[in-house]
């Protein structure tokens, strides 16, 4: 069983990652410093859109309108730090 937790565990340390990247280089993109007519940012950003957008989406079914305010990649990253707090708990509850 603890393993079943541990691979949970890395897959959302997985999402984790391509959201903190997706955040990052929406940043860089609205400031100018990436531009999305460089085929691998292009790519990159394409991928990451593609990974990501159906957990945004329905976070953004549910969260109300705050119009240029996109909150999505913030509840996504807190809901996967929930849920390793209590994958780690459970992991730690089989131990002993």
């Amino acid at each position: 069983m603890t393993t079943l937790i541990d691979i949970a565990l890395l897959l959302l340390n997985v999402a984790w990652f391509f959201a903190i990247a997706h955040i990052i280089m929406s940043w860089l993109i609205n400031f100018g410093v990436l531009n999305l007519h460089q085929p691998i940012v292009a790519q990159l950003w394409d991928g990451l859109n593609r990974i990501l957008e159906p957990a945004y989406a329905r976070i953004r079914s549910i969260l109300p309108a705050t119009g240029a305010l996109d909150l999505a990649p913030l509840v996504f990253i807190l809901g996967i730090i929930i849920l390793q707090m209590i994958l780690a708990d459970a992991r730690a509850s089989l131990m002993f």
